[in-house]
C-alpha cells in the first residue's frame, strides 16, 4: 500500500533517511538543463516588472525628490530607524507574500521538465489560486516574520552578522516547505514543521547541496550579470531533486 506524505515523514522522524550527494546533484543538473532557458526568461521578465512596481511605489510614496543625492543621503542617515524601519520590514514581508507562489511555480516547472511535459507562463502562475495560495501565503508570512523580523531587530541593535546568520538558518531549515505544500498537500504549519524535521536529519549533506547550488547559481554573474537569471533555476531544480530523493512523488493523484 502506498504511503502518504505524512506517513513518510513520521517514518523519517523515527528512522531518518539516506541521501547520496552525487545522485541528487546529477538529478538536479539534468533537470536544470530542461528548464533553464524558459525559467530564466520568466525570472527575468518578472524581475523587471517587480522592479518597475517597486520604483513606482517609492516615487508615489516619497515623491520624485527622493531621487536627488541629498534626499538619498538623508535617508541613509536615518539608518532605517523608527517608522521607516517598520515600513521597510512590513514592505519586505508583503512583497514576499505576494511573490510566494512564484517559487512554487518554478518547482512545478522542474516537475514538468522531469516528466517531459510542456510548461508555459501558466505553470509559473499555477499556485496563485486556492487552496495552495493560502498555505503558501501563511508559510511565507511565518518565515518572513521570523527571518526578516529577527534579522532587522539585530541589525538595528548593531549585530548584523548574527541577524544574517539567523535569517539564513531559518531559510535553510524551511526550504522544503514549498514542495511539501504543493506535492505533499500539507498545510502550512505541517509543512514548516516537516521541513525542519527532514533537514535536521541530514543537515550537513543538505547544506552542502544548497551551498553548491547557490554557488552554481551565482556563476551567472560572469555573463554580464544578466546570466544570473538563467542560472538561478538550478536552485529550484535542486529543491525538486532533494524532495524527490527524500519523499518522492509517487503518483499524479498525490501531485494534483
Amino acid at each position: 500500500m502506498m504511503k502518504t506524505t505524512k506517513e513518510k515523514i513520521e517514518e523519517i522522524k523515527i528512522n531518518g533517511y539516506q541521501l547520496d550527494f552525487g545522485n541528487v546533484f546529477n538529478h538536479a543538473f539534468e533537470n536544470y538543463k530542461k528548464i533553464a532557458l524558459y525559467a530564466g526568461l520568466m525570472i527575468f521578465v518578472f524581475s523587471v516588472l517587480i522592479a518597475i512596481l517597486i520604483f513606482g511605489a517609492v516615487i508615489f510614496t516619497f515623491g520624485v525628490s527622493i531621487l536627488n543625492e541629498k534626499s538619498l543621503e538623508n535617508l541613509k542617515n536615518e539608518n532605517f530607524s523608527g517608522v521607516f524601519m517598520l515600513v521597510y520590514v512590513v514592505g519586505a514581508i508583503v512583497l514576499s507574500c505576494l511573490l510566494s507562489p512564484f517559487p512554487a511555480g518554478l518547482i512545478k516547472m522542474a516537475h514538468c521538465g522531469e516528466k517531459d511535459e510542456e510548461f508555459h507562463v501558466s505553470t509559473i502562475l499555477e499556485y496563485y489560486k486556492a487552496p495552495y495560495f493560502k498555505e503558501l501565503l501563511i508559510s511565507t508570512i511565518i518565515i518572513s516574520i521570523l527571518s526578516s523580523g529577527i534579522s532587522s531587530l539585530l541589525d538595528y541593535a548593531g549585530i548584523k552578522i548574527v541577524g544574517s546568520l539567523i535569517a539564513m538558518t531559518i531559510s535553510f531549515f524551511t526550504f522544503l516547505t514549498i514542495p511539501l505544500i504543493i506535492f505533499g498537500d500539507l498545510k502550512a504549519i505541517e509543512a514548516l514543521k516537516s521541513s525542519v524535521i527532514i533537514v535536521s536529519k541530514q543537515p550537513f549533506v543538505l547544506l552542502g547541496l544548497i551551498i553548491v547550488s547557490a554557488i552554481a547559481s551565482m556563476v551567472g554573474f560572469i555573463g554580464c550579470c544578466i546570466g544570473i537569471f538563467f542560472t538561478i533555476p538550478f536552485m529550484y531544480s535542486m529543491y525538486y531533486a532533494i524532495y524527490v530523493a527524500i519523499i518522492g512523488i509517487d503518483s499524479e493523484n498525490e501531485f494534483e
